[in-house]
C-alpha cells in the first residue's frame, strides 16, 4: 500500500492576479464552442427524476444546448482555484510517503427521521427588489482584434453565446435593484458556524441576474437552481452550470445566475479579461448598474432568491417555482458556506445547497476595504482590524434546517478536510474517488458533450488517451490530465439533493476517501488508485489511474488530476477478453446506481460506451 501526498494548488492561486498573457487565452478560448442536444432518457418506473417534483412520467423532451465552457480557465481553472477571499489551504508537496491509517470511520451513517420539512421557505424580512426587464437594450464594444469573428451575445458572460431558442429554452437577463445591508459580528465567527451577525449599514444597488428557463411551460419541472456567479477571474463565469448542465436541462429546470458580487460589473485589478466586465462590455446596457462593494454580496443573493419566489411572473416568464436551490463552485461555494451559516435561518430563501469544491474556509463576512479592488487581499491583514473575516475549519451550523450537500473531488478533500463533519439529516458530505477539482470533461470533452452518448464514449476512449493540453495547447500541463467522472456525480448531487428537498429523504451516506491521520496523503490500492469514497466504474474497473493529484506544469495544472492510462500488458492481465471487461464494468456501473452515485440516465450511456472496449 502507498500513499500520495497532496499537491499545492499555490503557484496556480498566485497566477490569478498575473493578468500578463492572459487576456489572449480568454479571448482565444471564447471563440470555441459548440452546439448540444440533449436527449431526456426514460427513468424507471418509480424513479424520481432530479428536479421532476411531482411529475412522474418521462416528457421526451429533446432540446439543445450550446455548452458554455469557452473560457475553461474562467469557468473550471482561475475560477476553481480559489478557496476563500484568495486564501490556500495547502503547501505541501508531492511525493510518496509512508504514513500510519486513519482509524475514523469511513462512513458516516445519519438519522433517518427528517428534522425539517419541505415546505416553501419564508423568504423572512428580505427586502424587495424592483425588477426591470427583460433588458433589450445592447450596443456591445467590439472583442479585442484577435477575436474578430468570435460571436457575441447581448448577455455578457464567460463563454460563447447560449443560442437558447434552439434548445427549447428561453434566456432573459434583468435588472435588479433595491438596499442591501452589510454584516458583522461583535465577535470572531466561530469554526462551528453558530454565528450571531448584526447590521452594520445598509447601500442601494441595482445588479442583474440572468435566467434560462424552459420555453414550453408544460416543461418546466418546478426546479430553479440560483448560482453565485463566481467571480475569481474578475468576470462572471458559471462553473457549477457548466458541470451540472445535462441534468438540468434534461429535466426541464430553470437556472438562474446572479451578479452578486462587485467586480464582474465594475472590474478592478483582479479583472484577466477586462473586455468581459459587464460595463467595459456594453456601458449603454450596463451602465446603469451599481454595486457597492462584495460586503453587500450577501443581501444581495437573498433578494435575488426572493425575488424568484415573490417575482415568478416576470423573472420565470409566469412559471411557477416549487424549490429554489443554491449552488456555486470553489470561490463562490465558500461565499455559500458563509451565506448559509450566516443567512440561511434568518432569510429563509433557499430550500437547499449544493456546494462544488470548497475549502476549509468560509469567505470573509465584512471588510471594510471591499471596494478598493486594487488591495483584494487587504482584508487577510490581521492589522484590519475591523474586518470580520471567515474561519479556518468553517463547518456548517448544526441547526440549520435546509438540506446541504457538500461535493468534493479528489483534489479538494485533503483541503476541505480539516472542515468536515458527520452526515446529519440535513448534511451529507460526499468524497469522489479518482476525479479532480478540473478535468478532461469539463476543460474540452464536454464542450462539444450532445448527451447522447457521444460525451460519454469520447470521456473513456479518454482513458486510453489522456490529453495533455486543452484547447489546442493553450494550456499544456506535465502530465495527462485527468479524466474521471466528476460530471456524473454532481448531476447525480444535484439529482438527490432536489429530491431530498422533495420527499424529506436524506440521500445515502456515501464512504470517505482514506487518508493517514495527519491528512496529508491519500492511501493508494494496488493500481495506486486512491481507497474509499465515492465509488464509480472508472476506479474499481479501470483502465488508467485516476487521480486529483500529482499534476507537473505551471498555470493551473495544479488542479487538472492526472490520468496514467495502462499499458497492454496490464489491461490484459487485468481483463483477458472483452466480455470479461465489459462483464466487469457494467456490474461496477450498476453498483454505482445502487449507491445513487451515477443516476441511471447516464448509466446507459456509461454501459454503452464500455461495450466499444476491445481486448488487447
Amino acid at each position: 500500500m502507498v500513499e500520495l501526498e497532496h499537491l499545492p494548488v499555490d503557484g496556480s492561486i498566485r497566477l490569478i492576479n498575473d493578468a500578463a498573457g492572459i487576456t489572449r487565452m480568454m479571448g482565444e478560448f471564447l471563440s470555441m464552442g459548440h452546439g448540444q442536444t440533449v436527449d431526456r432518457k426514460s427513468r424507471p418506473a418509480g424513479q424520481v427524476g432530479l428536479l421532476s417534483g411531482s411529475l412522474s412520467v418521462d416528457r421526451g423532451i429533446i432540446v439543445k444546448i450550446r455548452a458554455l465552457f469557452v473560457i475553461p480557465i474562467l469557468t473550471v481553472g482561475l475560477v476553481s482555484c480559489s478557496s476563500s477571499d484568495s486564501k490556500s489551504d495547502s503547501s505541501s508537496a508531492d511525493s510518496v510517503v509512508t504514513a500510519t491509517p486513519d482509524t475514523t470511520p469511513t462512513v458516516t451513517e445519519a438519522p433517518i427521521e427528517p428534522a425539517f420539512t419541505a415546505v416553501t421557505p419564508t423568504t423572512g424580512d428580505v427586502g424587495e427588489v424592483t425588477v426591470e426587464g427583460p433588458i433589450t437594450v445592447s450596443n456591445r464594444v467590439p472583442l479585442p482584434d484577435f477575436l474578430a469573428g468570435v460571436p457575441t451575445s447581448p448577455v455578457v458572460l464567460a463563454g460563447v453565446p447560449f443560442e437558447a431558442e434552439k434548445f427549447g429554452y428561453i434566456e432573459e437577463e434583468f435588472f435588479i435593484s433595491g438596499t442591501a445591508n452589510s454584516y458583522g459580528s461583535a465577535g470572531a465567527l466561530s469554526a462551528d458556524g453558530v454565528w450571531n451577525v448584526t447590521k452594520i449599514d445598509t447601500a442601494e444597488y441595482k445588479t442583474r441576474i440572468v435566467v434560462r428557463r424552459p420555453s414550453d411551460p408544460a416543461k418546466f419541472s418546478g426546479s430553479v437552481i440560483t448560482e453565485w456567479f463566481n467571480v475569481t477571474a474578475g468576470i462572471d463565469s458559471t462553473p457549477a452550470w457548466s458541470a451540472l448542465w445535462p441534468e438540468i436541462v434534461r429535466e426541464g429546470g430553470a437556472w438562474v445566475g446572479v451578479s452578486a458580487q462587485r467586480v464582474g460589473i465594475e472590474g478592478g485589478a483582479g479583472s484577466t479579461a477586462p473586455f468581459l466586465v459587464l460595463k467595459n462590455a456594453d456601458p449603454d446596457r450596463y451602465g446603469v448598474l451599481n454595486h457597492p462593494g462584495d460586503n453587500y454580496s450577501y443581501d444581495i443573493f437573498s433578494q435575488a432568491g426572493a425575488a424568484v419566489w415573490r417575482q415568478p411572473e416576470t423573472i420565470l416568464g409566469g412559471l411557477t417555482p416549487e424549490i429554489v436551490l443554491a449552488t456555486g463552485q470553489s470561490q463562490s461555494a465558500s461565499r455559500l458556506t458563509t451565506y448559509a451559516n450566516a443567512f440561511g435561518l434568518a432569510d429563509d430563501v433557499y430550500n437547499g445547497y449544493l456546494l462544488i469544491s470548497r475549502g476549509q474556509s468560509a469567505s470573509t463576512l465584512f471588510c471594510p476595504n471591499a471596494v478598493l479592488l486594487e488591495n483584494p487581499k487587504s482584508c487577510l491583514d490581521s492589522t484590519v482590524t475591523e474586518a470580520v473575516p471567515g474561519p479556518d475549519g468553517a463547518q456548517i451550523r448544526a441547526d440549520l434546517t435546509r438540506p446541504v450537500l457538500i461535493a468534493e473531488a479528489e483534489t479538494d478533500v485533503l483541503r476541505y478536510r480539516p472542515a468536515t463533519q458527520d452526515d446529519t439529516d440535513v448534511l451529507r458530505i460526499w468524497e469522489s474517488a479518482g476525479t479532480s477539482h478540473s478535468d478532461a470533461y469539463t476543460l474540452g470533452i464536454g464542450d462539444a458533450d450532445t448527451a447522447t452518448g457521444d460525451g460519454d464514449l469520447a470521456l473513456f476512449e479518454a482513458q486510453s488517451s489522456p490529453p495533455s493540453s486543452v484547447y489546442y495547447g493553450i494550456i499544456t500541463c506535465g502530465l495527462p490530465l485527468n479524466v474521471g467522472p466528476h460530471t456524473y456525480i454532481l448531476r447525480s448531487a444535484l439529482h438527490w439533493l432536489d429530491h431530498w428537498v422533495r420527499s424529506g429523504e436524506p440521500p445515502a451516506s456515501m464512504p470517505k476517501l482514506e487518508t493517514n491521520a495527519d491528512l496529508s496523503a491519500y492511501l493508494l490500492d494496488a493500481h495506486e488508485i486512491v481507497m474509499g469514497g465515492i465509488r464509480t466504474p472508472y476506479v474499481d474497473v479501470p483502465l488508467a489511474v485516476l487521480s486529483g493529484l500529482g499534476q507537473e506544469g505551471g498555470s493551473f495544472c495544479g488542479l487538472f488530476g492526472t490520468t496514467r492510462s495502462f499499458t497492454a500488458d496490464e489491461l490484459s492481465a487485468l481483463y483477458p477478453t472483452s466480455d470479461d471487461f465489459i462483464a466487469k464494468w457494467n456490474a461496477a456501473t450498476d453498483a454505482a446506481v445502487e449507491s445513487g452515485a451515477i443516476l441511471n440516465v447516464d448509466a446507459e450511456n456509461i454501459k454503452a460506451a464500455g461495450v466499444t472496449y476491445a481486448a488487447s
